[in-house]
């Protein structure tokens, strides 16, 4: 067997999501030291001691974190905290929240209703907020009055919000005294793509409470909601109890958390996932046969592909979604996701095959 032959099998062709792609070995290594021994249950451990201290230092502002297992129940409980029954979230259309939770944020509320907002490509506009919000008056008691608007950082379409616009809208929030949520399953990518500090994405641009992910970003799997304001987490604890999201064994939560934020392994991991992306989207764009629909800002591509070329990938192994077509748009739309565990000739060998279609 030749070495072209050993790299070809070892090929990784798995591009239907980050969720697919093996935990990061770094932290594999912090849950086996976790594991050594036994610790304190339900949060009293020292890693979740640790991890308090290790966001603040990331955020350059002192937080208040919970961890739980799923970005579902991160966003879910994180609404709850700030959204009554009788309330509405504002979101994009195109929200995970929205499209991708059955319903979990509507649960966790007791019934606070999601509304959605127009976009082009998944970042809500200043001015669609303010149109959203001019028809939801806060004296007409019909009405669910808007409580929380919901930024999906990175979007749903791949694209990524700067902070001055983040800045605009939670502004425009705060003046009808709603709460600003950021759902951050992507927020490394973002940030990755930004250049910017985890503050000035977050906090400093207006954020009241995020949902932290790392799973995607090489966790076994670890979210974590992190209030900026401490005063708005007061109950939380009985709310994630509540909610059974109140890990007896915390530590392997907290020690996933706190291996993802040292030494900025959250930040080169998602460098690598953008890198790759980009370099597959450069390929796509000089492609005769592709059409992409965004620029690729973070980790995620959505491309425009003949259905012969589709099956020609799929036959040859790789792995991929279909995905939903804008409106109006006919044709084969796939999503193609790339991870820290790609690599170049990862990348490389899809475009290949592409070009042999």
């Amino acid at each position: 067997m030749t070495r072209d032959d050993i790299v070809k099998e070892q090929i990784r062709k798995n591009f239907s999501s980050d969720n697919v792609v093996p935990v990061c070995p770094a932290i594999m290594t912090a849950l086996m030291e976790a594991n050594a021994d036994a610790a304190p249950a339900y949060g009293a451990d020292a890693w979740t001691a640790r991890l308090q201290d290790a966001a603040s230092d990331l955020f350059e502002h002192r937080v208040r974190v919970f961890p739980v297992a799923t970005g579902t129940a991160a966003n879910a409980l994180a609404l709850a905290a700030t959204t009554p029954p009788f309330s509405a979230v504002l979101c994009d259309e195109s929200a995970h929240i929205m499209q991708s939770e059955c319903g979990a944020p509507d649960f966790y509320t007791g019934g606070a209703r999601l509304v959605p907002i127009p976009s082009e490509d998944g970042r809500m506009t200043p001015q669609a907020l303010a149109y959203t919000l001019d028809r939801l008056p806060v004296d007409d008691t019909q009405q669910n009055l808007p409580a929380t608007l919901s930024l999906t950082q990175a979007s749903e379409w791949g694209t990524v919000y700067d902070p001055a616009t983040v800045a605009d809208l939670a502004a425009r929030a705060r003046a009808r005294g709603m709460a600003v949520h950021m759902d951050g399953a992507r927020l490394a990518n973002a940030i990755a793509h930004l250049g910017c500090t985890p503050a000035e994405a977050t906090w400093k641009a207006g954020v009241d409470v995020l949902a932290l992910g790392a799973t995607k970003n090489g966790a076994m799997a670890a979210e974590a909601v992190v209030f900026f304001d401490p005063g708005r987490a007061e109950h939380f604890a009985r709310r994630r109890k509540r909610g059974g999201h109140d890990w007896s064994k915390q530590r392997f939560l907290s020690a996933q958390l706190l291996a993802y934020l040292r030494d900025d392994l959250w930040l080169h991991n998602a460098r690598q996932a953008n890198a790759m992306a980009q370099r597959l989207a450069g390929g796509l764009f000089r492609h005769p046969g592709a059409r992409l629909l965004y620029e690729t800002q973070a980790n995620e591509i959505f491309v425009l592909l003949p259905g012969p070329a589709v099956t020609h990938l799929r036959a040859a192994g790789f792995v991929f979604r279909d995905w939903r077509a804008p409106l109006g748009l006919n044709g084969t739309v796939v999503r193609l996701v790339t991870s820290y565990y790609t690599r170049i000739e990862d990348v490389d060998a899809l475009l290949a095959t592409l070009s042999g279609a």
